[in-house]
């Protein structure tokens, strides 16, 4: 296993955890079925609404993707416009494969995510429908050929959305941003469009449940996302980067990592309430330090492959 692959110290044990009541088993399950009907609408609906032009084919992706968000019973809450159309590359944080509907629910846009995403059971054959971009993340040497087919993405107006972490984290921390993929929007001259993702409770406080780390099976997660209660995802859409601002990759991604790292404090986007550490809950088994004391520096384990991007 690749030494270079991005990790984080997130845990299910440590930050996935129930908060508060949770929903009635009944209600996951009418969720659950509503989130299947909806995934196999997209999946026979896929190369049709292919065929139709960028407004109405954006259209339907945008309902689509708002439909299977809120199937969960999560509410979506957006801050900021997405602006005038063409090519642009979307950068965010990542917690969860809710990240993707999310997202599109927001501005339609192709994926970058990992190749293993292809051999989930029905999510892949969708993913590969909508125009998804695959990276092998175990290959680095594939890279530079990754970063090619999204340039050329770009240059054709398309939005490309990639997670610059690598890796999923729970939302009370993040990790930094990898500098690759931010070279397809020099080489394209396109705008880097930042978004910050959290899913919060009623409270403020970060929502666990969401959150898709470390070695979490996804049959598990969605059960989790299920049974939650009073969840909202919120969107902020920041200021776009303009091309020729940044020459260097390096630059550009120090850039939007802290575009999206200080989102909370801008004006008029409600500022989150400071999540206790992972320790501070006697609700549930938690390591015996706050797992974000450090950083994804140490080599790839097999906690890492579970995550979308």
């Amino acid at each position: 296993m690749s030494v270079w692959l991005p990790t984080s110290p997130c845990t299910p044990e440590a930050c996935a955890g129930h908060e508060g009541r949770t929903a009635s088993v009944p209600l996951a399950v009418l969720r659950l079925c509503a989130a299947v009907f909806l995934i196999l609408a997209g999946i026979l609906g896929a190369p049709p609404v292919r065929l139709l032009p960028a407004r109405p084919r954006h259209a339907v992706v945008r309902a689509w993707s708002a439909a299977l968000v809120r199937a969960f019973g999560i509410r979506i809450t957006v801050h900021g416009s997405p602006g005038q159309g063409g090519g642009r590359l979307i950068v965010a944080n990542h917690i969860s494969w809710l990240d993707i509907p999310l997202v599109a629910a927001v501005m339609p846009c192709r994926m970058l995510a990992k190749s293993d995403i292809r051999a989930w059971p029905v999510l892949g054959r969708l993913a590969g429908q909508s125009g998804t971009l695959f990276i092998e993340r175990e290959r680095i040497r594939a890279l530079p050929a990754t970063v090619e087919t999204m340039t050329r993405a770009l240059l054709a107006g398309d939005r490309v959305t990639v997670f610059p972490e690598g890796s999923t984290w729970c939302g009370r921390a993040q990790g930094p941003f990898r500098r690759a993929a931010f070279q397809s929007a020099l080489d394209a001259r396109v705008p880097v469009q930042p978004i910050r993702l959290a899913y919060l409770r009623c409270d403020g406080d970060t929502a666990g449940e969401p959150a898709f780390v470390g070695d979490d099976p996804l049959t598990a997660s969605l059960w989790r996302i299920a049974r939650a209660r009073g969840v909202r995802a919120e969107v902020t859409l920041l200021p776009r980067i303009p091309p020729g601002r940044y020459a260097d990759r390096r630059d550009l991604a120090a850039a939007a990592q802290t575009a999206i790292t200080s989102a909370a404090s801008l004006p008029g986007i409600p500022t989150q309430r400071s999540a206790p550490s992972a320790t501070d809950k006697d609700s549930a088994k938690r390591p015996a330090a706050s797992v974000h004391h450090w950083t994804n520096s140490s080599p790839a384990d097999a906690s890492s492959l579970r995550t979308p991007s």
